[in-house]
């Protein structure tokens, strides 16, 4: 895969910062699709109707945005139908290793390294969570030195301990693994994710684990919250996504090689998804990465 579609980004991040902070008025967005190596927490105001893409995901945001953006991590925010004269937006950016393992594994920081393992899905924050936050963010880049790094961490702890937060990409999108807490649950999306592209029956994923199909079935409900099917569609759906944007493909080789049936199929649950169909999706992204 390439990632010819999207910019990568040389954020203004020096390697002797903590972090950097920007704030700017507008009428419009105007940069391309983009990613970078640095996490990114973008607060934006004033601009319902304007469209966000993360990753493989793809929404029309509201007045009040908070999202926290992982490494290497698509992302972009356009325009499209918002009609605000004066959208606000403030841009914090932080070393992916600003906080390492061994920092990250200290009992007090438990909730912190829970969030930043999210991250690389993107992570977005009720509009309560953003008015609780909202003023101290807009703040920051009044503050300066040892003052602003206690504000930002002020910051991201109660972000992270934050109810209601939610993941916008498919893992499989970005081409990560991830801990789910439960080494029978990580096998059984080993398996699912090693073999997406053909059939997989609820049995075959049952015996990867030794359990009972109707034991499994209720296992994987309560662990994911989602049903089997349900996520073996999004494993195959975030693969979808990827090859949408990074290659030439066509929609129907990439549906069958991603084990979907048939066309019909693929575009009906993509669309329940994902809110368009691949087509769709694709000439987003490509008229998105344009400068």
């Amino acid at each position: 895969m390439t990632t010819s579609n999207v910019m990568r980004e040389i954020t203004p991040l020096t390697a002797g910062d903590c972090f950097t902070v920007f704030a700017k008025s507008d009428n419009k967005f105007d940069s391309p699709l983009h990613y970078h190596d640095d996490y990114e927490l973008h607060l934006i105001l004033n601009a319902k109707g304007a469209k966000r893409v993360i990753g493989g995901h793809m929404e029309v945001i509201d007045d009040l945005e908070l999202v926290l953006i992982g490494p290497d991590l698509y992302h972009g925010w356009f325009t499209n139908e918002c009609e605000s004269e004066e959208i606000t937006e403030v841009v914090i950016q932080f070393h992916k290793d600003l906080f390492d393992e061994k920092f990250l594994r200290r009992n007090q920081l438990s909730f912190l390294k829970g969030m930043l393992q999210y991250a690389p899905m993107g992570i977005i924050f009720t509009p309560e969570t953003i008015l609780s936050v909202k003023e101290k963010i807009l703040a920051l880049n009044k503050k300066s030195g040892f003052i602003s790094v206690l504000e930002l961490l002020s910051i991201l702890h109660e972000l992270s301990t934050a109810p209601d937060m939610k993941t916008l990409s498919d893992l499989s999108f970005i081409n990560e693994r991830f801990c789910h807490n439960s080494r029978r649950i990580e096998k059984v999306f080993e398996h699912m994710n090693n073999n997406y592209n053909r059939r997989v029956t609820l049995a075959e994923a049952a015996r990867v684990i030794h359990m009972p199909e109707a034991s499994f079935s209720r296992f994987i409900k309560k662990s994911t919250g989602k049903t089997f099917t349900d996520s073996l569609n999004e494993i195959r759906l975030g693969h979808a996504s990827r090859m949408l944007v990074d290659s030439t493909t066509t929609v129907a080789e990439i549906a069958y090689q991603c084990g979907f049936n048939n066309i019909s199929n693929f575009n009906r649950i993509f669309k329940r998804k994902k809110s368009c169909i691949p087509k769709e999706f694709r000439e987003t992204y490509l008229f998105k990465s344009v400068f």
